[in-house]
């Protein structure tokens, strides 16, 4: 039995699944063209922060009355060799190399004159822009719902300067993700990404200094995207990217039948090369012939005809049947006690 790898996202018909996310595997060209050999169907670039926007000199001011972070604790991207106009000859000369989508990515906390460059952007020729929403709430007196609007109202400014498909990438973090991710949609998006996984440094006992370092994800990261775009999936229109724990064919294939309409990967790439996304579509394309369906598309949201009637009433149920299904005794002797 012959399948069918293909799939859509963002209005883009994609000839597999299998995303390249934003990682720095597609700062070069090299990169991307790699990656396109190795078999991604999409590739969303290295990110571009609002912070090199902010902190560059251009004639249009960008960043004026910018509610973005100080700049004194950033690196000196004024010295870097890309920069946010060299970000735009990167796409340029990226849709010159390769035949399949190019998503920009741009990273911010809030809005402010730099989000003109998403204009920039589509003027450039990206396909699509990634929108990723990364800020860690700190001042005692912003209220959730101060925070929930700002990102609300960030979207929204950014979808009025764009013709281009716009995907939202969100962390897990909100009292109620659905009504979260039900107005986003009403903001504009036409994806949401899920999830956008926090920084989170470690502790130096001897310098007591937050010791940095990237922290790569694991398969076990998988479940809390695979929860959530189950219990989306059906309940909004738009689609839906899962990120965070694809590793293996089996990650990608849980993520298709919950709903997702693309897997993004980074962790993977950068840990075993490009040519772990041909690895994988060969090992995809094995299980689907040996159990169905025989498309992605017949795959995708297939897991949801098992959900339940209350969700709510399921999610709590099964979480204290898993508490009380513990057994002391073999906790116990296991640890040799």
């Amino acid at each position: 039995m012959s399948v069918d790898l293909s799939t859509t996202y963002l209005g883009l018909a994609l000839k597999n699944p299998l995303v390249a996310s934003a990682s720095p595997l597609s700062r070069t060209v090299e990169g991307i063209r790699r990656l396109e050999e190795a078999g991604a169907s999409a590739i969303v670039l290295h990110s571009l922060f609002a912070e090199q926007i902010l902190m560059a000199d251009y004639p249009h001011n960008l960043g004026v009355g910018s509610a973005e972070p100080a700049p004194r604790y950033f690196p000196r991207w004024d010295r870097d060799p890309i920069g946010p106009d060299g970000y735009l000859d990167e796409i340029r000369l990226a849709k010159r190399s390769v035949d399949i989508p190019i998503i920009a990515s741009l990273n911010g906390t809030s809005p402010g004159e730099w989000v003109q460059y998403a204009r920039y952007v589509e003027e450039a020729g990206a396909d699509a822009l990634e929108l990723n929403l990364y800020s860690i709430p700190t001042d005692i007196h912003l209220t959730g719902e101060a925070v929930e609007q700002r990102h609300f109202d960030f979207v929204r400014e950014i979808r009025g300067l764009i013709q281009i498909p716009l995907a939202v990438k969100i962390a897990p973090f909100y009292s109620s993700l659905p009504n979260m991710a039900h107005r986003l949609v009403e903001a504009g998006a036409d994806s949401l990404v899920l999830f956008n996984r926090f920084y989170q440094p470690d502790l130096d006992l001897e310098t007591l200094r937050p010791v940095m370092g990237p922290v790569l994800s694991n398969s076990g990261d998988l479940r809390l995207p695979l929860r959530w775009i189950a219990l989306l999936y059906g309940t909004l229109t738009t689609d839906f990217a899962l990120t965070g724990g694809i590793h293996t064919y089996r990650d990608v294939l849980k993520a298709l039948f919950v709903g997702a309409n693309v897997t993004m990967l980074a962790s993977e790439l950068l840990e075993n090369g490009p040519d772990r996304i041909g690895e994988l579509l060969r090992e995809i394309s094995r299980w689907m012939e040996q159990h169905g369906p025989e498309s992605v598309a017949r795959m995708r949201g297939q897991a949801r005809q098992f959900s339940a009637a209350d969700p709510a009433a399921f999610e709590r149920a099964s979480y204290t049947k898993a508490i009380l299904s513990l057994d002391p005794a073999k906790t116990l002797s296991h640890r040799g006690m």
